[in-house]
């Protein structure tokens, strides 16, 4: 018989058709089918080579990949080089490993898309470094998760919330900040107690990280049978933070959430309170940095967010060490640095130079107590630990009193 493709063709696109009507019938009857297998709520551990591979004996250190800016007083990574900066002097201190000291490899750009994967690259493959720590926020968090996986090369990263990047179930990443999912009920439950009857607004800017933490709060608004009166995303090229101002206003809300990083949120929330906006003012874990609290001055009095690390709790060394070198207080993001390297400093001691000896130790560490606070991983390598409602007050980031996320807004 002659072989005729365009008769297959037309026949198996015959054939999608004809079966279109009852295929869709049948899914407007039917309950959507449950998975099979949901690899998130399962661990994926890595079973391929590598574990048998020796020390090797040339080696006068060990060399760790940062990807971040390598900067103290970078308006975003600063604080979290500072902290990763001070575990490594410490574990120097301390005899690095076997005699051997810790030193960092940095690779950054503030367009990571773009010139940061290089970076990357050169650290897992030219470098051989042995893990990494790094990104510093959600999408340097996925870039980096990306090159890890086809390296097999363990990494921490300091300041991911975005747990989509967990979700890929890549064994090699691990998140030291409670992510997204854990904050955004709390910041439900204190949005909706503080509005009141007449109800909330959101004021976002387009980011991915702002984006994503929006998505999260919808859930668990929605999860209250909540909705904001309105919302609002800025513009990406120019954003015009006194007319969101004047449209929170114009809106008579009784309270106002922000997303956005700390300098955004600290201009948003300088324009509310300078046109007369009275009512609560909710934020994400960005206000909890230092850069909002000096931005956003007298301004930021009173607001409410996720508090992901209580500067309260934080051990006195680790305080008194970083105020004496820096000349200010640490923030979380500086604490989530430091022990996401004691992390990787002691996989290393335990597991090591073999990369995936220590992404053993990694997944394998239980319960860490760190300046950050509980560092515990669920399945998918995300830290587990219960997050609080913070406020300013004074001047200072302090845990929010029971009755701050109870009391319904002006």
């Amino acid at each position: 018989m002659r072989h005729r493709p365009w008769l297959f063709a037309f026949l198996c696109s015959a054939g999608c058709w004809l079966a279109l009507p009852c295929d869709h019938a049948a899914a407007q009857s039917s309950p959507r089918p449950e998975p099979y297998l949901d690899f998130r709520a399962r661990a994926v551990p890595y079973s391929g080579p590598g574990r048998e591979q020796p020390e090797p004996r040339e080696t006068s250190e060990v060399l760790l990949g940062y990807f971040g800016p390598d900067n103290p007083d970078h308006a975003n990574g600063g604080s979290v080089w500072r902290g990763v900066d001070m575990a490594i002097r410490r574990a120097n201190a301390e005899g690095g490993y076997r005699g051997k000291p810790f030193r960092l490899v940095a690779a950054w750009s503030d367009n990571p898309w773009k010139g940061g994967v290089g970076g990357l690259a050169r650290m897992a493959h030219r470098d051989r470094v042995w893990a990494i720590l790094g990104g510093i926020d959600g999408p340097s968090a996925h870039l980096a998760e990306q090159v890890v996986a086809k390296a097999n090369l363990p990494l921490v990263c300091p300041l991911n919330g975005d747990r989509t990047a967990n979700a890929a179930n890549v064994p090699w990443f691990f998140s030291a900040m409670p992510a997204d999912h854990l904050q955004a009920p709390i910041l439900a439950d204190a949005l909706v107690a503080r509005s009141g009857p007449r109800g909330f607004a959101i004021v976002s800017t387009p980011e991915h990280d702002p984006r994503v933490y929006v998505g999260q709060i919808g859930q668990a608004l929605r999860a209250r049978k909540a909705a904001p009166k309105f919302a609002h995303v800025l513009a990406a090229e120019n954003p015009d933070f006194a007319a969101a101002a004047q449209q929170v206003l114009a809106d008579d809300v009784s309270a106002a959430m922000i997303a956005a990083n700390a300098r955004d949120s600290a201009r948003l929330v300088q324009e509310l309170r300078a046109a007369g906006f009275r009512g609560q003012i909710v934020g994400g874990h960005w206000m909890g940095r230092s850069a909002f609290e000096k931005l956003a001055g007298a301004a930021a009095e009173g607001v409410l967010f996720p508090l992901v690390v209580d500067p309260d709790a934080m051990p006195e060394s680790f305080r008194s060490e970083y105020e004496t070198r820096y000349h200010e207080p640490p923030d979380y993001a500086a604490a989530h640095g430091y022990d996401s390297a004691n992390i990787l400093i002691a996989a290393i001691r335990s597991g090591g130079l073999n990369r995936a000896k220590i992404g053993d130790a990694l997944r394998t560490m239980g319960t860490y107590q760190g300046a950050s606070g509980m560092i515990a991983w669920d399945s998918l390598g995300s830290n587990t630990r219960p997050v609080t409602l913070g406020t300013v007050h004074s001047g200072r980031i302090l845990r929010a009193s029971r009755d701050a996320s109870s009391s319904p807004g002006r």
